[in-house]
């Protein structure tokens, strides 16, 4: 707006105090932008990676299903494979180690529980942004409001004239403050929300793919000591 009622004049007719809060809006609508974009394209490439491995478990051996599931190191479902195979492996080695006391089946699930709680952590960070900028970023636009009215309140009681046009352009500069606060806080709650769904959505597929590559393992292939596995079984899901 080009009148003396729009942001500019927030701005220019704004103290420290004020420019200070619009600068912090201004950074946190930002970063959550930020934050929003990054990890939209994570979820678009990990739903991607989840829609390929649903092709793993019609593979002949363990090699040509990893070899479906591409060559991203990023990908989790990957990762996940190559570590229940090294998990196996390692377990079945013939020198003693601590970890001998448990079977094989809770040393898989323990190791591929701890690859899921690895990528949930990387999967997650960021969040904390969106939730906080949702959570403060209406009460940081309403102090620059409080603090707008207060000095408007100020010049005009100074100036001793309290018609609505003079009231009017100082309490209306104020109160977009408030507005900048809803418009920096909403899209960051509504961001948070459907990264959450998206992270659930591939949570749970990663999940399901750990539970078939448990069973695999544990009941349906034999690995050797150097990690390679053996063409015992077809890789059938759930075998």
């Amino acid at each position: 707006m080009d009148s003396h009622f729009g942001l500019a004049s927030v701005w220019t007719q704004g103290d420290f105090v004020t420019r200070a809060v619009a600068l912090i809006l201004l950074a946190m609508s930002l970063a959550s932008w930020i934050v929003i974009l990054i990890k939209a394209l994570d979820i678009v490439k990990f739903k991607k990676h989840a829609r390929g491995a649903q092709d793993f478990w019609h593979s002949e051996d363990f090699a040509a299903g990893l070899a479906k599931l591409g060559t991203d190191s990023t990908n989790p479902f990957r990762h996940l494979a190559l570590e229940g195979r090294e998990a196996t492996a390692h377990h079945r080695n013939t020198k003693v180690h601590l970890h001998d006391s448990l079977d094989v089946s809770d040393w898989v699930t323990r190791c591929l529980r701890n690859c899921i709680d690895e990528f949930t952590a990387r999967l997650q960070s960021g969040l904390a942004i969106l939730a906080s900028v949702g959570s403060t970023a209406p009460f940081i636009g309403l102090f620059g409001t409080v603090w707008g009215i207060y000095h408007a309140l100020i010049a005009i009681g100074t100036s001793g004239q309290s018609t609505i046009d003079k009231v009017a352009g100082p309490i209306g500069e104020a109160l977009i403050m408030t507005a900048l606060g809803l418009a920096v806080a909403i899209p960051a709650v509504l961001g948070y929300n459907a990264l959450v769904r998206g992270n659930k959505s591939i949570l749970n597929r990663l999940n399901s793919f750990a539970h078939d590559l448990h069973a695999y393992f544990v009941t349906g292939a034999r690995v050797s000591a150097s990690g390679e596995t053996a063409k015992v079984l077809p890789l059938k899901k759930g075998a």
